[in-house]
């Protein structure tokens, strides 16, 4: 059964991932070689289709290959995605997540909320966001990613 201590702790994974991307921005190699790391530790690419639907996408608003999401975190010139810049470039310095609910059940659960990114000036940016997660060999990864901004009439 999933606990709830299992999203947050992937919760906290996911943040900490996307930080230290940003870390890693001067050196590319290091950057793409985490960055496809961290997709494949968090994410559900190799077993199956993932929904992602990224914050800062407008042309090709969901992603359901690996090369997408790579493309949406690190941008760049060549990106999969054109209209990529690299959102975990900015680069943030934190990522904290405020849960508005969970549903879990034996082996899929979903959290929604808002997360917010800070960056290094410390200025943050409120994104809000439904995770589902499921049960892989005893761990949590996610297969539906879903962020916006708030609407703002």
């Amino acid at each position: 059964m999933i606990t709830k201590n299992q999203i947050l702790e992937a919760q906290k994974n996911w943040g900490n991932g996307i930080v230290k991307i940003g870390t890693l921005m001067n050196n590319n190699s290091d950057c793409i070689e985490f960055t496809t790391s961290f997709l494949n530790d968090m994410y559900d690419f190799k077993n199956g289709e993932i929904l992602f639907k990224p914050t800062k996408a407008s042309k090709e608003q969901f992603r359901s290959k690996f090369e997408m999401a790579l493309s949406y975190f690190l941008g760049g010139e060549n990106s999969y995605c054109s209209e990529d810049d690299g959102f975990a470039m900015k680069p943030w310095i934190e990522v904290e997540f405020i849960n508005s609910g969970f549903i879990i059940e034996k082996n899929r659960a979903l959290a929604m909320g808002n997360y917010f990114f800070k960056s290094k000036d410390q200025a943050v940016v409120k994104v809000e966001y439904t995770f589902g997660y499921k049960l892989r060999d005893n761990r949590l990864v996610i297969d539906l990613h879903h962020s916006s901004l708030p609407y703002s009439g």
